[in-house]
């Protein structure tokens, strides 16, 4: 058996099954790992939740940004932007199933066995693996029940931008999908920016990518993420990132970790925005 992680698809289905052909991919044997955002910006969003979800347990996925956003957009607790191209889900005569299968995602992975965490951004330095999957599972667990439009209607915003274990509701629910969904750059006190979204080197002092914060808790686990686009393939500091492009008309990119040393594998893609 294979394991492959895979950057963020964004509705590039013909790049994902070139992708698969150049690593061989076998459903009937190998797993298949996606840092989230499999929707919206690209042209066939609708086709890659499908395939993904005909995986079944052979492909674990985790919410990106792009996810919960077309959630809240289905639950009319957000309004559409001009650039988001997911309405061939919206108006899918299958709708229904796929939200429902995006609903159950997961917002944090981790395998033991082989060593791997699994989120679309990162995680909060103040926070251990262990505490990332048990605050995870906080909010899950409201996005797949019935309070899931009033978590929606809640969740955008910036503030709070720092970790407590004092807060509560939905400031404590909001700073914990930031954490995991949105975060780049932080503070050495653990404070996220939310402006700064460039490769290191970038940023503004004293910005940390937030891998490289001396006090990271999560050390101690490999982490593959995505969602940093003009980050790029970045292997060091314990952790892979995966968002090569390839909505942009870069490249999109796989990892096969089971492994003793990960293996890169990627394909051209077209450019489907600017």
């Amino acid at each position: 058996m294979a394991l492959y992680a895979i950057g963020d698809v964004q509705g590039c289905y013909d790049s994902l099954q070139r992708l698969l052909e150049a690593v061989r991919f076998d459903p009937k044997r190998d797993q298949l790992w996606f840092t989230g955002d499999l929707v919206n910006r690209g042209p066939q969003s609708a086709e890659v939740v499908r395939y993904v979800a005909s995986l079944g347990e052979r492909a674990v996925t985790v919410f990106g940004n792009h996810e919960l956003h077309l959630l809240a957009v289905a639950a009319g607790s957000m309004s559409a932007l001009q650039q988001d191209t997911f309405d061939d889900i919206l108006r899918a005569k299958d709708s229904e199933h796929l939200l429902s299968w995006i609903a159950n995602l997961r917002l944090a992975y981790y395998d033991p066995r082989v060593g791997f965490a699994l989120v679309h951004a990162g995680l909060l330095p103040q926070w251990s693996i262990t505490d990332a999957i048990s605050l995870a599972a906080e909010v899950e667990a409201i996005i797949h029940g019935p309070e899931s439009v009033r978590f929606f209607d809640h969740m955008y915003g910036d503030l709070p931008d720092r970790w407590s274990d004092s807060l509560t509701g939905s400031d404590r629910r909001r700073l914990i999908v930031n954490g995991l969904t949105r975060i780049r750059f932080c503070y050495p006190d653990g404070r996220m920016d939310y402006r700064c979204n460039g490769p290191p080197g970038s940023q503004n002092d004293p910005l940390l990518p937030w891998f490289q914060l001396p006090e990271r808790r999560s050390r101690d686990v490999r982490i593959v993420f995505g969602h940093w686009s003009l980050l790029g393939l970045w292997q060091g500091d314990g952790v892979i990132g995966l968002d090569t492009g390839c909505l942009w008309g870069r490249r999109l990119t796989a990892v096969r970790l089971d492994g003793d040393t990960p293996q890169f594998t990627s394909v051209p893609c077209r450019a489907y925005r600017d």
